[in-house]
């Protein structure tokens, strides 16, 4: 299959888990913690498509490749919590956390960030270095690229759904919580976790527990950042 026949068929794909997002986004209750991350994460991937289309990428078909590794992931946990199977340890406690009344929002779109972040984001530069035949060093630029467009979201996400000035008794301990965590140090964190998993990945029983205990930690980070809050 030629370069351009893989092209079009990787931005398929891509068109195919922006229509599973959409379906999402149509059928969760627009307060559910899943359906909140999942508006972010669908702002991100329109992105990313957008920039695709337009060739901002050096390689489109590596990028295309990684986007869809890295969204699937996460669709994979939401089928397995609908399906009733474990979810990856970072997911569950934005699965299980999801229709809190006491969590906020941001605690919610942040969570989903940490997990998709921490965690999937390392196994899905793998993935795309399987696909593509390549090392992570190829995908360096448009992995940075990506993360450009995550960093500014995060922002953004931050100033919508930040309580205003008149709830300062739940911005308080909400800024107190959530101010540690930086989605670049996540970044950062994730294409350490990706080149060391591509280290190891001649030796699968380590590579394993690597992995494993990745997701334990990104799940425990998780589970305090949808402390619950008073009213």
């Amino acid at each position: 299959m030629g370069q351009s026949a893989q092209l079009t068929r990787r931005l398929d794909r891509v068109d195919a888990t922006l229509a599973r997002m959409r379906a999402l986004d149509a059928a969760l209750p627009e307060r559910d913690g899943i359906a909140v991350f999942n508006r972010v994460y669908l702002a991100v991937t329109e992105a990313v498509d957008q920039r695709l289309a337009a060739g901002r990428f050096a390689d489109p078909r590596a990028a295309a490749a990684l986007d869809v590794r890295f969204a699937e992931r996460y669709l994979a946990a939401v089928d397995a919590a609908a399906e009733g199977r474990h979810a990856p340890a970072c997911w569950r406690p934005l699965l299980q956390f999801r229709r809190h009344p006491g969590v906020r929002p941001l605690q919610f779109a942040l969570a989903g960030i940490n997990a998709h972040i921490g965690h999937d984001l390392a196994l899905a530069v793998v993935d795309a270095c399987v696909t593509l035949a390549c090392e992570p060093a190829d995908l360096e630029g448009d992995f940075d690229r990506v993360g450009d467009l995550l960093v500014a979201l995060e922002e953004r996400v931050r100033e919508d759904l930040m309580p205003g000035p008149d709830l300062l008794q739940i911005a308080d301990p909400l800024t107190h919580l959530l101010g540690a965590w930086s989605l670049e140090r996540a970044r950062d964190a994730a294409w350490s976790a990706a080149r060391a998993l591509w280290a190891l990945r001649r030796l699968p029983d380590v590579a394993e527990e690597f992995a494993q205990r990745l997701d334990a930690a990104v799940g425990f980070a998780g589970r305090m950042m949808l402390t619950p809050l008073p009213d």
